[in-house]
């Protein structure tokens, strides 16, 4: 019997640094909200995992509209979001059952590729966890109490998504209370004392976070479907 995948699409965010009055998953990219790119991204799983998607609870109506709007029929249960990530990502997992695998992924992340995505699945059966990370390029600088000082990047990695694991790993981190440092799923795992696996994502799968992100996803999509 294979092991049962839930994926879950975290689009909690507002939109706030986008400058915009359009929540950023629902932004329009080659024609279509940019969520629905995210989902492209995982269509390998159509048939064989359950997508949950979180939502803010107002933005709820306007998505199922645009279901319609864009004849998506992509099977999927909505979960209404939590006054944080952590929350959100806590009320899906109460639709998660045991003894499966959980990808859990930023929902405006819409260009992860498919050797990510499988890579973190392989790592995760084997291991239990699963984090993809990307080289830092630009250089970094220390700041503390007004001083700067040089570091070396390559003793540091940007932390993408989707983060895999078992599920139950995961349901059990998220038994321990709310601290504003959970910045993501693996340090909510990791402070439970569960070592993480890293992973090589790939340097594309950006977060979209301000206006300028939404031209490049739009470059990346199109020159991906000319290869």
């Amino acid at each position: 019997m294979s092991t049962k995948i839930y994926i879950i699409l975290v689009a909690g965010g507002k939109g706030v640094r986008m400058d915009s009055k359009t929540p950023k998953q629902f932004q329009l990219v080659l024609g279509r909200p940019l969520v629905m790119h995210t989902f492209d991204a995982f269509s390998a799983f159509y048939d064989r995992a359950e997508f949950l998607l979180v939502l803010p609870e107002l933005e709820i109506g306007k998505w199922k509209h645009l279901c319609v709007d864009y004849d998506f029929s992509v099977p999927h249960q909505i979960v209404e979001g939590g006054p944080t990530r952590y929350h959100s990502v806590k009320n899906a997992l109460n639709f998660v059952e045991d003894k499966s695998l959980v990808f859990i992924h930023d929902a405006v992340r819409p260009l992860v590729n498919n050797e990510t995505i499988t890579t973190c699945l392989q790592v995760a059966r084997l291991h239990g966890t699963a984090i993809p990370v990307a080289s830092v390029t630009d250089s970094l600088r220390r700041m503390e109490n007004g001083i700067s000082e040089a570091v070396d990047r390559e003793k540091y990695r940007l932390v993408q998504t989707p983060q895999v694991f078992r599920s139950e790993i995961i349901k059990k981190a998220y038994l321990q209370s709310y601290r504003a440092d959970f910045s993501d799923d693996a340090s909510v795992v990791e402070s439970g004392g569960v070592s993480l696996y890293i992973v090589e994502g790939n340097a594309d799968n950006i977060k979209v976070t301000r206006p300028g992100d939404t031209g490049y996803v739009e470059a990346v999509l199109s020159a991906r479907r000319t290869q």
